[in-house]
Order: C-alpha cells, then structure tokens, then sequence
C-alpha cells in the first residue's frame, strides 16, 4: 500500500519540475521578444558616392555605427554603385521588415517616393530633403532631414574672405557638383558671408555636374586658382576632393564639406560640417523612442548643433576667428539670415 501512494506523488512532482521548466522557457521568450522590440531595426541606403566618399556617405554611416553602438539597434548599410540601385536596395529593406530606411541625399529622392508609396506601412526618411519638396506630397511615412548650411557657410564664407584679403587680393571660389538647391544654398551663404566681412570681394562658382568623378573638380578648381582664387570651397561630395587637391597642388587654402575634412592636410582652412552623422543617429532613437514624425522636415541648424564649422587651421589668426563666431551669434539670434539661394 505504501508503494502504491509513492507513485502518484513521484509523478505530482515531476509534473511541478515540467511546469517550471515551462515557464521558465516561457519567460526567456517573453523576454527576448521584449528585446527585440527595444532593438528596431535600421536600414541606410547610400547614393552613388558609396560609403568610401570621405564626405556625405560616410557621415552617414558613422551616424548609423553610433546608433548601433549607444542605442543598440541592428544596422545595415547598402551600397549604391549605380542609380539603377536606389529602388531594389530601399525596396529590400522594407520588404525585410526594416523599423526605417534612410536614404542618403537628395539623388534618391524619386526613388524613396516610389518605395514608400510601394510600403506604405513602412518607415522612410531622407538625408538633405524636404518632404514638401517633388516628387513628396507630405507623404506620410517619409520624414525629411534638411540642413541650414547657408548659416555655417556664411560664418566661413566671412573667413574665407578674410584670408584672401590678408593674403592680399579679394578673390575666392567655390566647386559646386549639380546645381541643386542642396548645393546652392552652401555657396549663397558662403557668398554672402565674404562679401559682409571684405565687402568687393570676388566669389567664382562653377559647378562639376558630378558628385564622384574627381579630375572634373580639380580642373575646375584649377581655373579659379589660376585666376586669382586664394581659397577653394568644395560642395561636390567625393568629386570635391579634386578640387582640393588643386588647393593643395597649388598651394592656396581649401575649404572641405559635409563632414571635417581637415584630416586630408595643412591645406585646409576648415570646413562647412553637415552633420549627417547626427541626423541618421536621432532618427534611429526617434524610431527606437517611438517618436518618429513622418510627413514632416527634421531641422538642423546652428542652433541645435545640426551645422556647424570643422577644424580651423592653426594659421589662422584668432582675431579673425573672433570676428566669425561673432556671426554666428548674431545668426542664432535671428539678426542675420543668410540667403538659401543664389
């Protein structure tokens, strides 16, 4: 009789050791799916440049490797080597479920737009793009990430000035690529910058129409150099770096673009920062924060830090430094408002 009570409590307990290991499993999967809801997913296109451009491109990733980093997500970049690109690799990311999928500039602009009609309930945004400019129509899945470079541009156009002038002439230049507002509004600021600080001086702009083939920048830059240009302001991505190295050829300052360029050597005065580093990481904590705004322009400026001036040469005297950050004062403050166009 005894054995016989032996057997159901042995199989009472057995049944409790299954239970908990039940639950327990349970748990763990309750809690790795909690996880994987804190840790969305980010997806970021490049244009044609790709990421090795050592400007646009490459900004952006270190913006998507310090998402990955400080908030955890899981990031993928995808190369563009030819436009025919842009729709396949924007449509694999939102096809595999991506939280976002950031395209880099304004290039992919229509093929965003053909993407984010095509998944509607997926997360886009756009590096250097309204949202309210064509093809968009306030679509509300997008979310635009403008710059308002025309502000650090104009505090560098007034030490651009400022150098040429102590070098003795009154003569700068700038290497556009495609001339696009994105780029336009750089060399209007820059522009009106100089001419504020050394009033008379002479700003040469001429475009590439290119943004990766760099002999057409440095022939260009070579042209203004040779007619008289004392500092060359690129604004033509990976192209641009032709340009500077005309600067450095020739020795006359260059003025680098998009991240600090000042790495590429002594030639470089400083750089107009458009930190597109700092746009692809808060929109990765936006999405993670569930605060994403499609349908909207995300602005960055003096302000908040979204735009900003690089590394300034060690030559470069302090009072003229001085005399630029007191511009940037003055800009903050609403006094001055630098021209977006040309």
């Amino acid at each position: 009789m005894k054995s016989r009570r032996l057997i159901p409590l042995g199989i009472v307990a057995l049944a409790a050791v299954v239970l908990a290991a039940v639950a327990s499993l349970a748990a763990s999967g309750s809690s790795d799916a909690a996880s994987a809801q804190t840790k969305p997913k980010v997806g970021l296109v490049s244009d044609v440049g790709r990421f090795n451009d050592r400007s646009f491109n490459q900004s952006a990733l270190e913006g998507l490797k310090r998402a990955q980093k400080q908030l955890g997500v899981t990031g993928r970049p995808v190369e563009s080597r030819q436009t025919s690109d842009y729709v396949p690799n924007l449509a694999s990311l939102a096809r595999q479920g991506y939280d976002v999928t950031i395209s880099v500039g304004f290039l992919l602009a229509d093929s965003t737009n053909t993407v984010a009609k095509r998944f509607p309930k997926s997360k886009f945004a756009i590096v250097d793009y309204s949202v309210f400019a064509p093809p968009f129509k306030k679509n509300k899945n997008v979310q635009g990430l403008t710059f308002a470079t025309n502000e650090n541009s104009y505090m560098i156009g007034c030490l651009a000035a400022l150098m040429a002038n102590r070098a003795g002439t009154k003569n700068i230049s700038a290497v556009g690529g495609i001339k696009l507002p994105t780029v336009d509004i750089f060399i209007a600021g820059y522009r009106a910058g100089a001419r504020k600080c050394v009033p008379g001086t002479t700003v040469q702009i001429d475009y590439s129409q290119d943004f990766v083939a760099q002999d057409k920048c440095k022939e260009i830059a070579l042209n203004q150099i040779a007619q008289g240009s004392q500092v060359v302001f690129q604004v033509a991505g990976g192209c641009g770096l032709g340009a500077l190295d005309a600067a450095k050829e020739e020795n006359v300052w260059g003025i680098g673009v998009d991240r600090d360029q000042k790495s590429l050597g002594r030639h470089i005065m400083t750089s107009a920062v458009k930190r597109v580093d700092q746009s692809v990481y808060l929109t990765a904590k936006a999405v993670k924060d569930g605060t994403f705004k499609g349908g909207t322009d995300a602005k960055f400026n003096l302000k908040n830090s979204g735009v900003a001036v690089g590394k300034i040469d060690a030559r470069v005297p302090k009072a003229f430094i001085t005399k630029m950050n007191g511009l940037k004062k003055q800009i903050i403050a609403g006094k001055i408002k630098p021209p977006s166009k040309l």
